[in-house]
C-alpha cells in the first residue's frame, strides 16, 4: 500500500513502519507518583522563611528610623518651647527697663533722688548686680544704660536661637513624616508577609516550625557568655528591669509602642529600665551609642544585647544565654536564645 504525503510522493509500508518506531522511541514526560515527595518542597519552605525574615527586618529598620525621628522632633519641640519662654522673659525685662528709664528721666528732670523709683529693686536680680549698691542718681543712670544695652543684646540672641530652633523643628517634622510614610509602606509588605505565613499547607507549616526549632537549638549552642549555665543572678536595678520585662510576656509587638499593653523591641527595654528607676534612651541605636559597652563574655542579667550592624534590635539579657524581647510584628514578648540573631555588642545601663 502506498500513502500519499500530500506533496504528491507516496509513502511505502517500510517508510510508515520506520516512522512508527521512531515515534515510539521518543521520550515521554515523566510524572512522579502521588506519594513521591517533591524535592522542591524543603527549598520552598526555606524560601518562605527567608522572605518572611527579610520583610520583618525591613519593618524593624523602618520602625527604628521612625522612632529616632520622633525622639528628635520631640526633643526639638521642648527646646523651642524653652527658648520661647526665655524670649518672653527677655521681652518683659526690656519693657521693665524702658519703663524704668522713663521714670528715671522724669525723676532727674524734677531733681529728685532715683532711689525712690525702685531701680535697685527692679534690677537687683541681674547677674552683675549692676545697681545693687547704687546710691547716687548719676551712677544709677549709667548702670541703667549699661544694663539696658546688655539686655537688648541678650534678647536679640535668644530671638535668633528661637528662629533657628523653629526652622530645625520644621525640618525634623518633615523627616518624621517621610519616615512614617516609609514605615507605612513596610507595613503594607508585612500584610503580604502574613498572607505568606498563612498560605503554606499544613505540611509546610510543620516544616517551618521545624526550621525555627532547629535554628533555636543552633543559637543556644552559639552562645559564648560566661553564664551559659544560668548561674548569674540580677541584683538591684537590673533585677527590677528583668522582673518588669518578664512580666510583659505575651503582650504583642506593635511598631513604636512603649507599653503598657504592647511594645516594640526598644520600647520594652527602655520601659523596663525606667521602671527600675534608671531611664535610658528610647531607641536601640541610641542605647547602643549612649550606654556603657561591656564584653559579651561578661554579660550579666539586666544588660542589653544589641543586634545587627545597624543596631536595629535589642533584647534584655536574663541570664543562661537567654533574652526577653519583643521580636517582631505578629509575635509577642517572649524569651529567646541570646545568640538567635547577629550580635553587635552588649551595653550596660549605669556602667
Amino acid at each position: 500500500m502506498n500513502v500519499s504525503t500530500g506533496g504528491g510522493r507516496p509513502w511505502s509500508r517500510a517508510h510508515l513502519a520506520a516512522l512508527v518506531c521512531a515515534i515510539a522511541l521518543l521520550p515521554t514526560p515523566s510524572h512522579a507518583a502521588p506519594t513521591e515527595p517533591d524535592p522542591r518542597d524543603d527549598k520552598s519552605v526555606e524560601g518562605i522563611r527567608a522572605e518572611l525574615n527579610g520583610l520583618y527586618r525591613e519593618a524593624e529598620i523602618a520602625t527604628e528610623a521612625y522612632n529616632t525621628a520622633d525622639v528628635k522632633a520631640a526633643g526639638q519641640k521642648k527646646r523651642l518651647s524653652s527658648l520661647r519662654k526665655d524670649l518672653s522673659r527677655s521681652e518683659d525685662r526690656m519693657r521693665d527697663l524702658r519703663n524704668l528709664a522713663g521714670a528715671a528721666a522724669r525723676t532727674q528732670y524734677r531733681g529728685g533722688d532715683l532711689a525712690s523709683t525702685g531701680i535697685q529693686l527692679l534690677l537687683g536680680d541681674h547677674p552683675d548686680q549692676a545697681l545693687a549698691e547704687a546710691s547716687q542718681a548719676r551712677q544709677a543712670l549709667r548702670s541703667l544704660v549699661t544694663v539696658s544695652d546688655s539686655q537688648q543684646s541678650a534678647r536679640d540672641e535668644v530671638s535668633r536661637q528661637t528662629d533657628a530652633a523653629a526652622k530645625k523643628l520644621r525640618e525634623l517634622k518633615s523627616s518624621r513624616a517621610a519616615k512614617a510614610a516609609a514605615k507605612k509602606m513596610i507595613e503594607g509588605k508585612i500584610a503580604r508577609a502574613e498572607q505568606i505565613e498563612d498560605g503554606p499547607q499544613q505540611d509546610q507549616t510543620r516544616k517551618l516550625a521545624q526550621l525555627d526549632n532547629t535554628e533555636t537549638q543552633k543559637a543556644k549552642s552559639r552562645w559564648t557568655g560566661s553564664d551559659s549555665g544560668g548561674g548569674a543572678q540580677a541584683t538591684g536595678a537590673a533585677e527590677r528591669a528583668v522582673d518588669f520585662a518578664l512580666a510583659q510576656m505575651g503582650k504583642p509587638y506593635v511598631c513604636g509602642a512603649v507599653g503598657p499593653s504592647s511594645y516594640d523591641c526598644s520600647g520594652l527595654t527602655s520601659r523596663a529600665w525606667a521602671a527600675a528607676g534608671h531611664p535610658i534612651p528610647r531607641t536601640s541605636q541610641a542605647q547602643w551609642q549612649g550606654l556603657g559597652h561591656v564584653s559579651l563574655a561578661s554579660a550579666r542579667p539586666g544588660d542589653l544585647i544589641i543586634y545587627f550592624n545597624d543596631a536595629t534590635h535589642v533584647g534584655l539579657y536574663i541570664g543562661g544565654g537567654r533574652i526577653v524581647h519583643a521580636p517582631r510584628l505578629g509575635r509577642s514578648v517572649t524569651i529567646a536564645p541570646a545568640a538567635s540573631m547577629p550580635i553587635l555588642g552588649v551595653v550596660r545601663p549605669g556602667a
